[in-house]
């Protein structure tokens, strides 16, 4: 016979902070969040904010930390802490260190991606933003057509 895992409990560490805000009705709210949090990096990193069905925060998960110019992510890394969270939709955002947020064609493809995989997983994809350490200066690329 072969042995196999059975997995009995996952767990997750969880911190509590405050945020300014905890509700996203706008690109604007949720750049505002993902600055807070990313916008000064000096990698890029992917963050998602899970919410809930009425667009409330109900966690955010720094889901992967590239390199100076690069961020390579799965859905899988994207989706975990949705899943893990109950959420009904989530936003993902990174931040370019060069505070350029123009899209690459990458940031473009990946969004796309996890689109398709939100439709899949029943996780709509609400917006995909590139931010920066203002607040104030982001891109949306559901705004720009691209989702």
């Amino acid at each position: 016979m072969k042995k196999i895992m059975e997995v009995q409990r996952i767990k997750q560490v969880k911190a509590e902070i405050e945020v300014k805000t905890g509700i996203v009705r706008s690109p604007e709210d949720a750049a505002e969040l993902a600055s807070e949090f990313i916008g000064d990096d000096d990698r890029e990193v992917m963050f998602v904010m899970c919410l809930n069905t009425k667009n409330e925060v109900v966690a955010v998960h720094r889901a992967h930390v590239g390199s100076l110019n690069a961020s390579i992510v799965h859905p899988r890394e994207i989706f975990k802490s949705a899943i893990l969270n109950n959420a009904a939709s989530i936003i993902v955002a990174h931040q370019h260190p060069s505070n350029d947020v123009r899209p690459s064609q990458e940031d473009i493809s990946v969004t796309r991606r996890l689109h398709e995989s939100g439709q899949t997983l029943g996780i709509q994809l609400l917006d995909s933003l590139i931010v920066s350490s203002n607040p104030s200066i982001h891109t949306s690329l559901k705004e720009n057509g691209y989702l």
